[in-house]
Formats: C-alpha cells, structure tokens, sequence
C-alpha cells in the first residue's frame, strides 16, 4: 500500500451575484449616458413601437395605436403592442440589460426593432420615481393582464389583475415624477418631445387627441411643381434648423435604406466647424447632432434622413462607426458631388450663387478630386492680378500660370507683376495653392510656375550699364545701410513709376533670415549649432526704381549719412506696401529713419543763425 495518504481537494468557491444600486445606475444614465432627461421619452415611445412591430410580425392585422397622457406630473403612455406575461415582466422588466428582441425567436428579425441595448425603463426613472407597468400579452391571450410597479430605490413588486383591468392585448406605462421632475412630464413638453422624436414614426401616436405623426416625409411627398417642393423645403429647413436653404439636395440611398434630405447653408461656415445633422432611425429620431455623417469637405449643408441600416450607439444619441457608415458617407458624399455636376451643366445662375458663399467647400473637394476640379474650373474664383477669375479663364490668357504660396508674397510682387505683363494667381488662401498646382492633370499643356524674388527680378528692366557704373557710390552706401538686415539692394527700372522701391524675398530668405535673428539672440552653445545650420538661400532684396523721380534725386546724393537714412525710409516704406509683419529691428529702423529725416529736414547752417 502506497504510504502516502491523498489531500483534500480545495474546495471550489461559491459563486456570488452582482448587487445593482439602481439609484447609483440612474445617475451614471442621467449623467454619462444620455446627453439629457428628455430621452425618457424616447425610450417610452421605442418600446412601444417596437412592442406594435413585435405583434405584427405574427399579427399583420393588429392596431398600430401609441397614446399619451401627461397631467399633474404623471405621464400615461399606452401601445396595443406584443404585451407581456406574467413570466416576461419577471425576466425582462426586472432583469437590468435584458431585451425582448434577444428571445422567443426575434433574434433573427432585430433589424426591425429601434431597440437594441436592453436598457428599456430605466432612462425613466431620470425622471420619474416611480414607475407602473400594466401588460397583456398578444402571444396568450388567455393569461391575465400583469402589474409590476418598481421605485427608484431598486424594489419592484409583480401582481395579476382581473380580466376587466386590460380587456385588449398591450401595454400602459404609468410616470410619477421625481422631486424638481415635474416639468419633464407636463403636457406641453411631452407634446413637445413626442413631436419631435415621433413625427416620421409610421404608426399612429398621439398626445391626447393630436397627432404627432407628420407622413409622409417632406421629401417624399408630391408637389404640383418643382418650385412648390422648393419652397416647402425652405420651409421645413427653416422650422427645423432656423435658417431658409439655398438650395436643396436629395439623399437617396436605396441599397442602405436611407431617405432624406441635405439643406445648404446660406452662409459660409468654417471648415473647421463640425456640421450637425438629424438623423431618423426607422421613423425615430435618433440625433440631431450627428457629426460623422458626410464627408469632411460637406461642411456647407445639413441633412435631415430617415435610415434603417445604420447602427446606433448604447445611448442611441449617435451613429456607430462602422463599415455600413463609411459607405453611406460615401454615398451621401456623391450625391452632393453629383447636385454639383448638375448645377455646373444646366444651372449656372445658381452655381455662381452657391459658390459666392460657399467656393472654399467646392475647393476642399477638387483638390482630391481631378473630375470635380475639371467641373468646376470654370467657375471657382480666385485672387489673381487680372481680378476675381476662374483659373480657366486665367489660364487661357497667361501661357505661363505663376502663383506665390502665401498671401504677403502674393502682395509684394502683385502691382509691380501686372504692370510688367505677368500674370499672377494668390495661392495664399486655403487649397488655392493645391489646385494650382494640380492645374496641368485637368488642362493638359498648361504650364504653372511658383512665383519667386529672382523671376520677378528678371521681369524687370535692367539699368544702362554706364548709368548703373556711375551710381556705385549711391549703392555701395545703401548696400552698407541694409546688410546688417540681411537685406541686399539692387537698382532696375520698372512700372508703375509711382512705386519707388520694391521689397522682394521668398520663403528660403524668410527662413534664413529667422535663423540669423535666433542666432543673434542665442547663447554660444544654441549660436554655434544654428551657425551649422546656416543656408545658402538667396537674401532678400530691396530693388529701387530707376525710373522714379525721388530715386533719381535720392541717387544723386553725396552724403553718405543721408543716402542711408533715405534707404532706410525706402526700406520701411517698401515693407509696409507689401503688408509685412514688421521684426523688433524694422520697427526700429522704421522710427530711426524718421527722426533722421527730420533732423535733416530742420537742419540749418549756423551763420545764418547769426544773422538773423
């Protein structure tokens, strides 16, 4: 016999259940879940329409009747839906996260119910303390109607009533508010509620003896004429968004269920600014603040659509991402694309309208998108010096296109370019620059140029070289007053002869120009490493015009403390023409020139002093 003697197993520990605090789940609901207590009602009118769905599925011809009465802070809300039994109150209304269409066979046909988190009564209690369910259920019509009536305090009792207390098939549920609730059940804001969470539900509900059903949708009714269904859409936009639309787009998506419509701002907006959107699920709205529901570049319109594939979150406050949402983004996304296609073919008053507010949404869109960028070349504007033009236009007069990257350079070279026959297009604003470049894939043979100091330079006409020879003491002088700058000085002779100097740079000498500043400033260690990063990029320059009369008088100048302190006026007046952001130094230049100019213009010869 083996001597070893066997241990007791260790026994297997007991298992234990989950205690809910239902007050503690209340206020995780009311604060965390759902953005307010107004979707108490939301969830009321979801299980009961839900509840009608679940007794047609096996009675076709069933009622299809939601009724609520609010009064004196209790709310009474009635469907002649599936109903339930006795067994179903205890395993569904009693069991935190548990749903109906998860059994008897429904789990197949979840797609037609608006319900489908399990959550059911407990958003009332938000509002309510306590909450009476009287049930008959449909599916047995011999069992007697069922009461469950449950505090917020997590207790519930569960009770059978006579025949005569619910002689039809459905479901009553009884509200009384909770201390400083009682607005959220009064009879105005219930109507209130139900209309807007209601009004596409395609069941008969009602507050009272209204109806709160609005069938069929504004889009999906017919119209003596395009006009009439125009002006009633302005309307609708109008009473739901505040605002009466350009124009409207309709958003058909068959294959993904969704009806609806896209309203256009008649204001322009940030691209930045999330646009928010009303979405319907089967009839039920299920947000108006639906954010990811268009494309990024769509920000000029607000949809309002009715869908039946698209998931919504637990809270049912918003729209799951998934696969079936970027398709549909897609698809909505195409159908705006494909309105703008039609304007651009039949419709150019109203384009040109549309694009006056809204060209930087158009843009947005092109510059990923060579056939919108072909639509729409004719007609997006842009800054150029010819004036507002389309880059078509622009194209068929320049046979080079030059563009600068940033609105200042676009304002240095601009009056001295046209004068000189150059044609030039601001790339400065928001994808303007993009689509520029882009120009030649959509209009083969155009050519594009970025615009820099060294093209405008040699669009400019040089100076005689003997002229130029015997005014090297003048720029040699002017050279010496600008390089602690970093600023070079050239003399050429351009139009228009009012400007007397140019201030030209580019991105390269900005940038070089900020490292030198830094190095400056910094200490030997930071100093010697921006020392090794030093460029080679050309210096900024300030071309003087030797057509202009005060150059000319200028140039013929031999004091050398005068010549720098008018170069120095020359340079400041040259940065401020171009709009510039002054430096610390060129505003200090600025102020010493003037005081120099004035100390110049008020100097007198002391042997007339003595005379006087």
């Amino acid at each position: 016999m083996d001597s070893q003697t066997s241990q007791p197993s260790p026994a297997s520990p007991s298992p234990h259940t989950f205690q809910v605090d239902l007050r503690g789940l209340v206020d995780l609901l009311s604060h965390h879940l759902y953005s307010s207590p107004k979707v108490y009602l939301r969830e009321l009118l979801q299980n009961a329409v839900d509840a009608i769905t679940a007794r047609r599925a096996e009675q076709p011809d069933a009622p299809a009747t939601v009724r609520l009465h609010a009064e004196d802070g209790t709310l009474h809300v009635e469907d002649s839906g599936i109903g339930l039994t006795e067994s179903d109150v205890h395993s569904l209304l009693a069991t935190i996260g548990r749903s109906s269409k998860r059994d008897d066979g429904l789990e197949s046909a979840r797609s037609d119910f608006l319900g489908q988190f399990g959550i059911g009564l407990l958003a009332c209690f938000v509002v309510a303390e306590r909450i009476r369910v009287v049930s008959r259920s449909a599916r047995t019509p011999d069992a007697a109607p069922v009461e469950w009536t449950a505090a917020d305090d997590g207790s519930y009792t569960v009770r059978t009533l006579p025949h005569s207390a619910r002689p039809e098939p459905g479901t009553t549920v009884h509200l009384v508010a909770r201390a400083g609730a009682g607005e959220w059940l009064s009879a105005e804001r219930v109507r209130s509620l139900a209309r807007d969470f209601g009004a596409l539900l395609p069941y008969d509900v009602r507050v009272g003896d209204e109806p709160i059903a609005d069938l069929p949708a504004p889009w999906d009714r017919s119209y003596p004429s395009p006009a009439t269904r125009r002006v009633a859409l302005a309307r609708h936009c109008h009473d739901l968004f505040g605002f009466t639309p350009l124009d409207s787009i309709d958003l058909d998506v068959p294959l993904a269920g969704i009806r609806g419509v896209a309203y256009v701002l008649p204001s322009a907006v940030s691209p930045a600014q999330r646009a928010s959107h009303r979405v319907h699920l089967k009839g039920m709205l299920l947000t108006e603040r639906a954010e990811q529901l268009l494309p990024d570049w769509a920000f000029f319109v607000r949809c309002v659509l009715d869908t039946d594939s698209l998931r919504p979150t637990a809270s049912r406050e918003s729209l799951y991402e998934d696969e079936t949402l970027a398709a549909v983004r897609e698809a909505l996304g195409e159908r705006i694309r494909s309105w703008l296609t039609g304007l651009a073919a039949g419709d150019p008053e109203r384009l040109a309208a549309f694009l006056s507010v809204h060209h930087l949404g158009v843009k947005s869109l092109a510059r990923h998108d060579p056939e919108m960028l072909r639509t729409m070349l004719p007609w997006l504007p842009f800054e150029t010096t010819d004036g507002r033009l389309s880059l078509e236009e622009f194209a068929q007069r320049h046979p080079v296109v030059h563009f600068t990257r940033t609105v200042e350079e676009y304002r240095q070279v601009a009056p001295i370019a046209s004068a000189q026959g150059v044609g030039v297009v601001n790339g400065g604003y928001t994808y303007d620059s993009e689509l520029v470049e882009a120009l030649p894939s959509v209009r083969p043979g155009t050519v594009v140029s970025e615009l820099d100091a060294d093209t405008v330079t040699a669009h400019l006409d040089g100076v005689d070289p003997a002229e130029e020879l015997a005014l090297a003491p003048f720029l040699a002088a002017a050279r010496a007053r600008l390089d602690p700058l970093g600023c070079d000085v050239v003399l050429r002779a351009f139009h228009p002869l009012s400007v007397p100097a140019l201030h030209l740079d580019d991105r390269a000498a900005r940038h070089e120009q900020a490292r030198a500043d830094a190095e400056e400033q910094a200490d030997d260690l930071w100093a010697g490493i921006l020392g090794s990063l030093r460029g080679s990029a050309p210096r900024a320059r300030l071309v003087l015009n030797h057509l202009n009369p005060l150059i000319r008088r200028i140039s013929s100048l031999d004091e050398p403390d005068l010549i720098g302190t008018a170069t120095e006026s020359l340079y400041g007046q040259a940065l401020l023409m171009a709009q510039r952001p002054l430096r610390p130094a060129d505003s200090a230049l600025l102020n010493r020139a003037f005081i120099g100019l004035l100390e110049w213009a008020t100097h007198t010869d002391p042997g007339k002093d003595d005379r006087r």
